[in-house]
């Protein structure tokens, strides 16, 4: 019976080969409709192009020429006892310093302003007039070299306004810059100054008055720069009088 049984189970089944040509009926319908596959490339790195710049060659200094020994004090001494120039290399040559600049000249300061003789005086013209009887009541109650000074600095305010018309000076301060020498009958002013139209000038000018103190009778002046306005309060110099200017 297990040996009947035996051959039957290897009896040879007929549906068989239809069941194995179904299969690979059904696997090549499969590869069929399968997508292309295509082979995977390894990717490929991005490449930058690089110049290779080459250097310029660089020029190599040549030697500086050699400078010439400078001989010792015997072969300089036996060489001008020949009567030979020796020249001198300069040190500043070998060392590669450049020689000090030349030394400018100072400038030379001017003297003092050049005076101009006065052709005419008006100091006595300008007193003897109807408006100038308060200068006179003034001048009366002065004397000796303040008096003097006085009718000086009014011939200075003449010679200036002839001098330079339109400028119209009001004001003389004689001791502004540098005081003011009075000898006698003689005025010097080197440093003074003159006010017009709310400026400030330097002034100089030698004065000469009668020995009676009465009038002016020699007068030579000139006329500087203007003062800046800096300087004012240094020389006691203002633009007005305040109430008196108006």
């Amino acid at each position: 019976m297990e040996h009947a049984g035996l051959l039957q189970r290897g009896k040879f089944d007929p549906a068989w080969p239809a069941s194995l040509a179904l299969h690979l009926a059904i696997i090549v319908i499969l590869l069929a409709f399968l997508p292309d596959v295509q082979p995977i490339k390894p990717a490929t790195e991005d490449s930058i192009d690089v110049e290779v710049v080459t250097p310029p060659a660089i020029a190599v200094p040549t030697s500086s020429p050699a400078v010439q020994p400078v001989p010792d004090n015997g072969e300089e001494k036996a060489n001008s006892a020949a009567g030979e120039e020796v020249p001198r290399a300069p040190e500043t040559a070998s060392r590669g310093v450049l020689p000090p600049l030349p030394t400018l000249p100072k400038p030379v300061t001017s003297g003092p302003l050049e005076l101009t003789q006065a052709k005419e005086l008006f100091s006595g013209k300008t007193l003897a007039s109807p408006r100038s009887r308060n200068a006179r009541q003034l001048l009366g109650t002065l004397s000796g070299g303040e008096r003097n000074l006085q009718l000086c600095n009014l011939e200075a305010l003449e010679q200036i306004s002839r001098s330079r018309p339109g400028s119209a000076p009001d004001l003389v301060a004689p001791y502004a810059m540098k005081g003011e020498k009075v000898r006698g009958n003689s005025v010097e002013v080197e440093g003074g100054a003159f006010r017009s139209k709310r400026n400030w000038f330097n002034v100089r000018f030698h004065c000469e008055v009668d020995p009676a103190g009465q009038a002016v009778v020699a007068f030579a002046f000139a006329i500087g720069d203007a003062i800046p306005r800096s300087e004012w309060q240094e020389h006691n110099l203002v633009a007005d009088d305040g109430e008196a200017d108006q």
